[in-house]
């Protein structure tokens, strides 16, 4: 329960000396309380140091919109001419007015910041608890995650001056809670056993049974060759929570399952906020190895890049997510697509600001060619395993930003959707236009079910999909089976990287942004008709012909993929 001393304050002696600033703060964001599975423990200390970071208005945000607009639409005469980083920066970057108005703000409370980002459009500064509360006139308090004993610094509230209302877009960490990152694949099964000489028959398993990159290949359409050695295509994955990536599990899984390749393959990893990636000591991680081996087992040499982000993000794993993008966005050669296979339990646990600033950013990156993806969630309509949600509305997965390629997960042969995929619509983001027919189409045949349990103007998702149950993996060289759409979001990917390689060599743009282009040819993809994703008490949606909430537009059909990209 918040008290009543959390929730009533008064202005200090200090904050007085700025009251030119304070006489005119207006609430910036509010919620009216913690989300559930948070409780109020206590005042933050006041010299505990808070590390800030303000998102400032870029000065021609709907000059990117419409630049990234005219890339992606595949009618467009300049379809896949997308940006270049001095370009995006350009768009990005606050006006002179926008940095002076904040600067001197902050000046007036003797607070110096730094640019967090190459455009400027996110400073970054440390001060006491004290002077945050002075600043954003507002109370931090400790909160407790109660079912992982997590705690975070934050505030339901905060107010700026009124003449900075249009040059700040977000203050983090302040209304957004997160409780611990989620990897979205648990392992289903484990082997007692080491590799035996008879793994490498595994590549002809009954893919009803296991998963493996025969399976995929075969099911897809997935080349097979060997790429040049001199590709300009390139895939990454997230890591985080102190996930491994193994490099002999590695050697492992390619020795057995794709033994037509070098098992010398890896991959360059790239270190973030601390992180390690330690070989040796500890435990691989499930979903590191899964993302790894379902990108370099798939994509033939193509180079694969590990980006690994530590915990030394000060203020909570949203950070996290934040940095991977303004990582990649420092990078003069991001890799061209980035699949995420982590998230959080629900969308509306971080706030709208928040979540809409790392979009913009995630705009900024696709805006330069790259795709995006991310895992839709494990938990049908409930979004993640264990949200309690009947009787309720449906709550969307995170994220739902539609700059992202959502990928949900389909299972068997024939296909079906998997009843695990977390689908649905975004209270956050509306309906996109290159998916409105699509959608629509959908809602209309759904009629009065579930009416009020979902938000029918939202952004729909997942946007495609692909296998994600019993897909064989190495962890610590043993076998394992997991599930998951994180093993549905590297699978897809490395198709998008594979056609890329095509592209490339061909003297033609990336696949960029993907979206627009998905919705524009389902011929493109397997239409899967069949599965739901219960949760929340209920069956959940139905898939179905066309876009559906279980598998979205369908699983890869590489032939197909290909004639649409124009190869």
């Amino acid at each position: 329960m918040v008290t009543q001393s959390f929730m009533k304050w008064v202005l200090t002696t200090s904050l007085l000396s700025s009251a030119a600033w304070a006489s005119k703060h207006v609430v910036h964001e509010k919620r009216d309380s913690a989300p559930v599975g948070f409780t109020h423990l206590n005042l933050a200390p006041d010299d505990q140091i808070l590390n800030l970071r303000i998102n400032l208005a870029m000065a021609n945000q709907a000059g990117l919109e419409a630049a990234l607009q005219e890339a992606s639409s595949p009618t467009s005469p300049t379809f896949r001419e997308w940006l270049t980083k001095e370009q995006v920066e350009s768009f990005a970057a606050p006006s002179a007015e926008t940095v002076q108005a904040v600067t001197e703000w902050l000046n007036s409370f003797n607070i110096t910041s730094t640019p967090a980002t190459p455009a400027g459009d996110w400073i970054k500064l440390s001060v006491p608890v004290q002077t945050a509360n002075q600043l954003l006139n507002t109370q931090f308090s400790v909160f407790n995650h109660t079912e992982s004993g997590q705690t975070s610094v934050r505030t339901l509230e905060y107010s700026i001056p009124d003449d900075l209302q249009a040059h700040v877009k977000t203050i983090h960490p302040t209304t957004s809670f997160n409780g611990p990152l989620r990897g979205r694949s648990p392992i289903t099964a484990i082997s007692a056993a080491k590799f035996t000489p008879e793994a490498e028959k595994r590549a002809t398993v009954n893919c009803n049974a296991t998963i493996t990159p025969a399976c995929l290949q075969t099911l897809y359409g997935i080349p097979t060759t060997q790429v040049s050695s001199t590709t300009k295509s390139s895939i990454g994955v997230a890591a985080f929570s102190a996930q491994n990536a193994n490099e002999n599990d590695l050697a492992i899984f390619l020795k057995d399952f794709r033994p037509d390749l070098p098992s010398t393959l890896t991959f360059t990893t790239e270190l973030f906020d601390g992180a390690t990636n330690s070989q040796t000591g500890s435990r691989a991680g499930v979903e590191a190895d899964l993302d790894i081996q379902y990108t370099v087992g798939l994509v033939n040499g193509i180079p694969a890049f590990f980006e690994d982000v530590g915990s030394q993000t000060q203020d909570g794993a949203d950070d996290g997510f934040l940095d991977s993008i303004n990582d990649l966005l420092a990078q003069t050669n991001p890799p061209l697509v980035f699949s995420t296979s982590y998230g959080f339990d629900v969308e509306s646990d971080l706030s709208l600001s928040l979540t809409v600033a790392y979009c913009n950013a995630i705009m900024q990156l696709t805006s330069r060619g790259v795709s995006v993806t991310f895992a839709s969630g494990d938990g049908g309509v409930a979004s993640t395993p264990g949200v309690q949600c009947n009787g309720k509305p449906f709550p969307p997965t995170f994220p739902t930003c539609p700059y992202v390629t959502l990928v949900g997960s389909t299972e068997n042969v024939p296909e079906i959707g998997a009843g695990l995929t977390a689908g649905g619509f975004s209270n956050y983001f509306p309906q996109q236009s290159w998916q409105a027919d699509a959608v629509n189409a959908y809602i209309a045949n759904l009629g009065t079910t579930y009416a009020g349990l979902y938000n029918a103007s939202g952004r729909a998702y997942p946007d495609v999909s692909a296998q994600g149950e019993r897909v064989e993996i190495v962890v610590d060289g043993e076998t394992g089976l997991v599930a998951g759409t994180s093993c549905s979001s590297p699978i897809f990917s490395s198709v998008i990287a594979l056609l890329n390689d095509e592209l490339l060599s061909a003297g033609k743009s990336p696949l960029g942004f993907l979206n627009p282009w998905i919705y524009a040819n389902p011929q493109a993809f397997n239409d899967i008709t069949s599965g739901n994703n219960p949760g929340c008490g209920t069956q959940g949606f139905s898939a179905s012909k066309g876009w559906d909430p279980v598998t979205g537009m369908g699983s890869p059909n590489y032939a197909a993929m290909r004639t649409a990209a124009g190869l």
